[in-house]
């Protein structure tokens, strides 16, 4: 591949910081930042599934066209603060509308453009759910979404609702514009909805802008001439926060591919890293691993220059060392080094980041004694030596490094006791970036915010040496006669059977016909042949119960019929919600044996 013939095609011009110096992070609100992104020569590039650039947005042009489309909107006469509902599309127009609601002092709201849920009235009635929920005055969804968006609305009384056509037929109010200030929300951040129903983050411009700067100065250590490659979407924190608000922030160049193009064709992420030379992409573990199944299935294996990726990016769910391992090992020949991995940990309800790995490092990889872990909460670590004849069962978690500055991390115990190192609990954290609250529910947040500030992440972890470590949702716990088993380990065994690939099981307990909890586990297959079905089905159970201890009911379904949520991630509360419609458990349940 020729790459400098490749690289004339951008509009955008690699990052050169000549004329200005980098202030990376530094500004109190998003219009600041946006503002400052336009004196320099970067923006934003779209491409195609194909690998065509579709669109270039310089930020110049997207500060201009921003500020006019805010004179537009201001010409609705909304109350200052009206949340604008945006069907967040990998397009230039969510940008130009996020940035207009800065400027216009209106707060935008993220909603999925996929369709997880199953179908058009499943999309339709989840768009309807949020509309309601973020009590919107005006929304937007790019053409080909109108009409859902139009049957989502019905009865709920918006001001407006369009394409971006309609919204640029709108007269400019001659108003001043009074962008958003620090104290005030920047947008509202729908949660991905892995464990209940996805609730809306309020994220102050303060919080957001205190998150960035610890992101770019900290986390990732931005350097003049980075460049950032992003599929994921724009309306996932990941997306926004990491890939659209952070290059703006930094004054650095983004090219995008769809989230539904990078699912159809996972290698264009890596000809678009070949082609842009770019410096950061992040994905969650399965990004990774769809990469590795397609370069295995294809067998004309393209080339790739991967030599310029310095930080790798990992997070969003469980982090699956063995994925990003095969990953490293196959795309090694094409320049791409696993000292590039970098782990991190966050959320939306902290704006994005809490920790992050050290650069340069790769992925360390914690081993721990797994009963130790589940019957004493202990993560004690173990010898790996096989030539030792260690039969201790181990679990294996990723080092997400140190909390950026700013944050206080505790993990606390069921009395709220503060732990020590190696002591698995719940992380609690605090400091600049948390959020607000959930919107219009303070039931909700009052159960997870504390009046000090302290929020209750609900995940579980623990320490080593100052350094996090993640184990998992404490939701997501399945407790069998007293232990705690962790899905995971579930997981991971499915997992180690040929026919199973990472990400196709889901584990989790439901409610046996005496109270007890039974361990769970549905499992994508694509085996067709009876006997051999029953033969996985048998071998699993056994393996389960061999390792672990317990009796495990399995189920198999067809492939890609496992529920995730709007960010991709498997969701284990919908699995279990399918499996007990599916599943007559109530008659199943007593014909079932310890041993089955």
């Amino acid at each position: 591949m020729n790459l400098e013939k490749s690289k004339n095609i951008h509009m955008i011009a690699t990052p050169t910081h000549t004329a200005i110096a980098l202030r990376p992070g530094n500004f109190s609100t998003l219009s600041e930042a946006l503002n400052y992104a336009a004196t320099g020569k970067t923006g934003s590039n779209f491409y195609s599934g194909r690998g065509q650039l579709t669109q270039a947005l310089p930020y110049v042009d997207l500060q201009a066209q921003s500020i006019n489309l805010a004179k537009r909107l201001n010409g609705l006469g909304l109350p200052r603060g009206s949340r604008v509902a945006l069907v967040a599309d990998t397009t230039p127009d969510f940008l130009r509308f996020f940035f207009a609601c800065q400027y216009a002092g209106l707060i935008p709201v993220p909603l999925p453009i996929s369709i997880h849920l199953g179908g058009h009235q499943a999309y339709v009635s989840q768009l309807s759910r949020l509309l309601e929920s973020c009590k919107a005055s005006i929304a937007m969804a790019p053409e080909g979404f109108v009409p859902f968006l139009e049957e989502a609305a019905s009865g709920l009384n918006l001001s407006m609702l369009g394409g971006p056509e309609a919204f640029a037929a709108l007269k400019e109010s001659p108003a001043p514009l009074v962008p958003l200030a620090p104290h005030e929300l920047a947008y509202i951040q729908y949660t991905s909805g892995s464990t209940r129903w996805p609730r809306g983050v309020e994220v102050t411009q303060a919080a957001v802008m205190t998150n960035l700067a610890g992101i770019i100065q900290h986390g990732l250590q931005v350097q003049p001439g980075d460049r950032c490659v992003s599929w994921l979407p724009f309306y996932h924190d990941m997306g926004l926060v990491g890939f659209v608000l952070g290059p703006i922030a930094s004054q650095l160049s983004v090219d995008y591919l769809s989230t539904r193009d990078f699912a159809m064709r996972p290698r264009q992420w890596l000809n678009l890293m070949t082609k842009s030379q770019a410096t950061i992409s992040f994905s969650p573990s399965f990004g990774y691993e769809l990469c590795v199944r397609r370069l295995r299935e294809d067998s004309s294996k393209e080339s790739y220059d991967l030599s310029a990726w310095r930080i790798a990016g990992v997070g969003a769910e469980t982090i699956r060392a063995d994925s990003l391992g095969r990953f490293a090992k196959a795309l090694e020949p094409s320049g791409f080094k696993s000292n590039a991995f970098l782990a991190c940990y966050g959320m939306a309800e902290c704006s994005l980041a809490i920790s992050f790995a050290s650069l340069d490092l790769g992925i360390q990889v914690d081993h721990v004694d797994a009963d130790d872990l589940s019957n004493n909460r202990k993560a004690c670590l173990v010898n790996t030596n096989p030539s030792e004849g260690n039969q201790t069962r181990i679990s294996k978690f990723v080092n997400c490094g140190v909390p950026l500055p700013g944050y206080e991390v505790e993990i606390r115990d069921n009395k709220g006791t503060v732990l020590d190192d190696r002591e698995s609990g719940t992380i609690f954290v605090r400091g600049a970036s948390t959020m607000t609250g959930y919107f219009d529910d303070p039931g909700l947040t009052q159960d997870v915010l504390s009046e000090d500030g302290w929020l209750d992440t609900g995940d579980i972890g623990y320490w080593v040496q100052g350094s996090l470590v993640i184990i998992g949702r404490s939701k997501d716990m399945i407790i069998i006669n007293g232990r705690n088993i962790w899905p995971q380990d579930l997981e991971y065994v499915a997992e180690q059977q040929p026919e199973v690939r990472p990400g196709d099981s889901s584990a989790f307990s439901v409610s046996g016909p005496e109270g007890e909890e039974v361990a769970i586990m549905v499992v994508q297959c694509r085996e067709g042949n009876s006997q051999k079905r029953d033969n996985l089905i048998d071998r699993l159970g056994s393996r389960i119960q061999k390792e672990l201890s317990i009796p495990c009911y399995i189920e198999l379904i067809a492939p890609r019929t496992l529920p995730r949520t709007s960010s991709g991630k498997l969701s284990r509360s919908r699995a279990k919600a399918d499996f007990l419609k599916r599943v007559k458990w109530d008659a199943l349940a007593p014909t079932l044996s310890l041993s089955a």
